[in-house]
């Protein structure tokens, strides 16, 4: 997906002046390692690893959207500080990538949680020859990024190596727990009932791993209003499918999924999470899958 205009002027702006300001950051001994990352769901893994001993900064805030972000000069500063740099990559926030490629080549470690990451079978993405980004949407696949942070906290923090690994193991063992507590709940939806569409393709992962079907997406990237052709198809194979829910995140508008709905009388929630936090009680990513499992449970049950 190519980024609007406004993005590639923000990452023009955003690479000078991480060419002519980012180089040379002294860091403070003894103080929390200063790690920034993409958006709130990798800076609250990175957090319950980390603890005390980092400081997260999330360059997309709550509610945004990871996708269409567009970089700001005020990031800027958090990037040059920073002795941590994590992303997801395959796509979903590889702006980052072009906006601080000078400050990597600096010296300050890079972190691509999906990229390469051994033991999962990705899914195709929205374009021919790309990968879906959203394996942290699979709790067990988001255990694997726990691994590649404790990992990378080690490296850069050798000496509190055994504090990261307690800390790592600790929320490990709440994530098997949760992904044992999805399981569970998903079970409880009749199968000819676990069949849903959802506003764009975020959910492929969570649906392969927990027994449901995902009949299509309303968007096919975030940003990109689908052609009439493209959802007269969708409202077909809503009906054809007997879909009894349309699922929406909170952060984009509803009026397509509310078209959809118009069009199929099939029932629309809109207040899915998957790329970023939100408000209470959503702050969390553990919150943020029971958030999603609650809601797919009492609309699709």
């Amino acid at each position: 997906m190519r980024p609007p205009a406004s993005r590639w002027a923000g990452l023009s702006l955003i690479a000078a002046l991480v060419a002519t300001g980012c180089q040379g950051t002294s860091t403070e001994p003894g103080g929390p390692i200063r790690v920034v990352t993409t958006t709130t769901v990798f800076a609250d893994m990175i957090a319950n690893v980390g603890g005390d001993l980092v400081h997260v900064t999330s360059l997309v805030p709550r509610n945004g959207d990871v996708h269409t972000y567009a970089a700001k000069p005020s990031d800027v500063q958090a990037v040059a500080d920073a002795q941590l740099l994590v992303m997801n990559g395959l796509g979903l926030d590889d702006w980052l990538t072009r906006t601080i490629g000078n400050a990597s080549a600096a010296g300050t470690p890079l972190v691509k949680l999906a990229v390469d990451l051994r033991g999962v079978t990705l899914l195709p993405g929205e374009e021919p020859g790309t990968q879906n980004p959203h394996l942290f949407m699979d709790v067990a696949y988001a255990e694997l990024y726990v691994d590649r942070i404790e990992a990378a906290l080690e490296r850069v923090d050798p000496p509190h190596a055994e504090g990261y690994r307690q800390q790592a193991t600790a929320y490990r063992n709440r994530l098997a727990a949760l992904d044992a507590e999805v399981r569970a709940r998903v079970a409880t939806i009749p199968r000819q009932n676990r069949r849903l569409v959802t506003f764009h393709d975020a959910f492929p992962y969570y649906a392969r791993e927990y027994g449901l079907t995902i009949v299509g997406v309303a968007v096919e990237a975030p940003g990109q209003d689908p052609s009439a052709g493209d959802t007269a198809r969708l409202i077909d194979a809503i009906k054809a499918a007997h879909v009894k829910a349309i699922f929406s995140e909170a952060q984009f508008p509803p009026r397509l999924v509310d078209q959809l709905a118009s069009a199929t009388g099939v029932t629309v929630v809109a207040d899915l999470y998957d790329d970023a936090l939100g408000d209470d009680p959503v702050t969390s990513y553990e919150a943020v899958i029971r958030w999603d499992t609650d809601q797919l449970v009492k609309a699709l049950r």
